[in-house]
């Protein structure tokens, strides 16, 4: 996968481009990721990017040539035409079902904007996603686009160490994930549930699958109405509701 950052502040890519997962991901080949500043591309002799809005009004609207220039520059002719995600609070949410979709894209362009938005013409001619990490405001689009590059480049093959980690992680399958234990068996008197240490597999499955099922109820009910329960999850968990009630 390649993926490309247009940016006004390209330094703020170069610690996270090198460490933990994604220097590893990039060292192994598996991911090229470059942070281009766009100021580059401007067509004037001042180098501007953003000008006054037509119509008056507060702040300053990035113009359409730099972007443009700058994507048509990083796509060769004839070369796989890349998703080019448009960072903004009026984008879709995001979501980890978005990041499996981009994982399987050949080549990503972020778009980190500033200032008070950008020209309506790069929405219309130039993006092919809009997307928003929430409902609130940043000063730019440079942190949106790390957490998105972050958790889409975890998904490529070969990235993890344990290639089954991604796939069981909270949101990928649809439910919270389950809790995790590691040594002592006994901390301050709290102890590691039993099932977790009778070396039963199949035990163990059925004991996280439902406390992941459990921990969806209680922190994100919302999504167990899409999740992807059997009949029997749904009658064991209708039961855990009720009994919860009588409490």
């Amino acid at each position: 996968m390649r993926i490309d950052v247009l940016t006004l502040f390209p330094e703020m890519f170069h610690g996270v481009f090198g460490a933990s997962i994604l220097g590893k991901a990039r060292d192994k080949g598996i991911v090229a990721l470059n942070a281009v500043n766009f100021r580059d591309y401007a067509n004037n002799k001042h180098n501007t990017v953003d000008d006054y809005p037509y119509g008056g009004g507060g702040g300053m609207v990035l113009k359409p040539e730099p972007l443009f220039a700058a994507v048509e520059d990083l796509v060769p002719d004839g070369g796989v035409k890349p998703r080019v995600i448009l960072l903004c609070p009026q984008g879709e949410p995001y979501t980890q079902k978005k990041a499996e979709a981009l994982s399987a894209e050949e080549h990503l362009v972020f778009v980190c904007g500033h200032y008070e938005g950008y020209d309506e013409r790069i929405r219309e001619h130039l993006v092919t996603d809009e997307i928003s990490l929430g409902d609130y405001v940043l000063t730019g689009g440079e942190l949106p686009a790390m957490v998105m590059i972050d958790s889409i480049v975890r998904l490529l093959p070969g990235v993890l160490g344990n290639e089954t980690s991604a796939v069981t992680d909270s949101f990928s399958t649809g439910l919270l994930e389950h809790p995790h234990y590691t040594r002592p068996a006994v901390f301050r008197g709290w102890e590691v549930p039993e099932v977790l240490m009778s070396g039963h597999h199949a035990n163990v499955e059925v004991w996280r699958r439902q406390q992941s099922i459990l921990r969806t109820l209680e922190r994100r009910p919302d999504l167990l109405d899409s999740a992807d329960l059997t009949k029997k999850e749904r009658a064991w968990l209708a039961e855990q509701v009720r009994s919860k009630k009588q409490e």
